[in-house]
């Protein structure tokens, strides 16, 4: 079931929001609070989650803050890929939680860290099991980013592409398995006792998706962070492919990202770009929640665990 929702991905990353259309994020700061207000109107049960900030970003944070925005939000998603991308340390991690918690006066999540197998595997096996040392008991919710590797078929998320260098190809060596599904060696250090999830997105009838469900089981996987685009939302089908995804998430706890502008819906035709109207990202927002997460569902799990705790 969904466990939360998260509005946007990364929206301090050139690759996720085109902030140079929108100086200073007021069009997106505008954006999460109409986002909230709507899926509190169609679940006020539901926790709301501020996508998670880029390299655990806490002046993006303070600045939220600073518009009102994490006024909205019950909750503020980080991410980070300090053995990858970032320019902090591993051994960094603990500070870093605690100052985005000090900063946001919220709960901190960990939507995506993982580390690449691009330089070798011991090193993918070295971060994993470091990193969730360093996060234990510091995050409610640690996703590793991802259970499988980006098909090298299919282009990354980010804005430059193999100008990027090195940077650009580490995008592709993030899984625990291989993209023919064979493991390496960090997928024998994952934690089987459900302590750590998964953020692993799909992509349009993503022909993983069955295969993922299995190996998630397999693991112990309770918690599961994948999205909906709302760009994919205007393609033929997009209901069935959504309907099929979420129906083969359901025995997870999922936070659900909704993120991703329909071209002709953008201040430019991209998926980064701010809408020119975001009470419509508002209005995806709450067709998502009524149809996946109804406030029926959530009071119906919220009484369950009552029950387990009383007896």
């Amino acid at each position: 079931m969904v466990e939360a929702v998260v509005l946007w991905n990364e929206p301090n990353n050139l690759s996720h929001w085109n902030f140079h259309l929108d100086a200073g994020w007021e069009r997106f700061g505008e954006m999460i609070r109409l986002g909230s207000t709507a899926i509190r109107t169609a679940n006020p049960h539901l926790p709301v989650v501020l996508g998670g900030a880029s390299a655990c970003d806490c002046d993006f944070l303070r600045l939220m803050k600073a518009q009102g925005t994490l006024d909205h939000v019950d909750v503020v998603g980080v991410h980070g890929f300090p053995l990858d991308w970032n320019h902090w340390q591993i051994n960094d991690w603990p500070s870093r939680i605690d100052e985005a918690a000090e900063v946001s006066g919220k709960p901190v999540w960990v939507l995506e860290v993982g580390v690449s197998s691009f330089g070798a595997e011991e090193v993918q096996a070295f971060g994993l099991e470091r990193t969730l040392k360093l996060l234990h008991g510091k995050a409610e919710r640690v996703h590793w980013y991802s259970l499988f590797d980006l098909p090298a078929a299919w282009p990354a998320e980010t804005r430059h592409k193999e100008a990027e260098g090195s940077s650009y190809y580490r995008h592709y060596y993030l899984g625990l398995y291989r993209d023919d599904g064979t493991p390496k060696l960090a997928a024998d250090v994952f934690p089987r006792d459900g302590s750590a999830g998964f953020c692993q997105w799909f992509h349009f009838e993503d022909h993983r998706l069955d295969d993922a469900v299995r190996r998630m089981k397999e693991l112990g996987v309770r918690h599961v962070r994948t999205g909906l685009s709302w760009a994919d939302s205007y393609r033929p089908n997009a209901e069935a492919w959504f309907d099929r995804m979420m129906a083969a998430l359901e025995t997870f706890d999922v936070s659900l990202t909704l993120c991703f502008t329909p071209a002709h819906l953008g201040l430019e035709e991209h998926h980064t770009s701010p809408p020119k109207d975001n009470r419509q990202f508002a209005e995806f927002a709450a067709w998502a929640i009524e149809r996946y997460a109804p406030a029926s569902a959530v009071s119906t799990a919220q009484r369950c665990e009552e029950e387990v705790v009383l007896l």
